[in-house]
């Protein structure tokens, strides 16, 4: 479908960078050292339950998407803060996906969901914001305006699935590192989505 480019995009666009410092990623606060991937003696399998396992199941190929998506946008996108976001996404979300890795790991946990990790069957992520194999050809096929705007209506649907993930893990989970990674990704992607949408003219 021929997507045009709405001109909120280059509005807000000098407006973006000054929003990221505020609301980015990169100030998120980070989960304690003791969740990371490098210090398993301090995960025990008695300090989490079921909803950690899933959360962080489910989250790992939730993050992988964002983060491919994300690395689609240099050669892509034209509008600077598009790239300037992308690159915030990305930068983010590959560092906690190593740490839920590192959970799994220390818990004896497989780290692929039952069903297949993107969107299958079982507890996968479908229904969660994830974009379909065709969805993710075409924003690899699209460039310019069209994938600037594309790229943001995907990203927020793609984060408002995360959301929706991190708020479970927050209500139901044991482990206090998943805990707080879940509200580090409440935060920084209720910013994000609100961004985007400035940059799209419906926020």
């Amino acid at each position: 479908m021929r997507r045009r480019h709405h001109p909120g995009l280059a509005a807000v666009g000098l407006a973006l960078a000054a929003t990221l410092v505020a609301c980015g990623s990169g100030d998120a606060p980070a989960p304690s050292s003791s969740a990371t991937a490098g210090s398993g003696s301090a995960v025990s399998a008695g300090d989490h339950n079921a909803a950690d396992v899933m959360f962080a199941q489910m989250m790992i190929p939730h993050h992988q998407q964002a983060v491919e998506m994300a690395e689609l946008a240099p050669g892509r996108a034209t509008d600077p803060a598009v790239l300037t976001l992308a690159q915030q996404i990305g930068t983010a979300q590959a560092p906690e996906i190593a740490t839920m890795t590192g959970w799994l790991d220390a818990w004896g946990e497989p780290t692929a969901m039952p069903g297949g990790g993107h969107g299958g069957g079982g507890h996968g992520t479908e229904g969660m914001g994830m974009m379909s194999e065709t969805d993710m050809a075409a924003l690899r096929g699209a460039s310019g305006p069209a994938f600037d705007r594309m790229f943001c209506e995907m990203m927020i649907r793609h984060h408002e699935g995360a959301i929706e993930m991190a708020r479970t893990e927050q209500r139901d989970g044991r482990f206090p590192d998943a805990v707080a990674l879940a509200g580090t990704i409440v935060s920084t992607q209720t910013a994000e989505v609100a961004t985007m949408k400035g940059l799209l003219g419906t926020g």
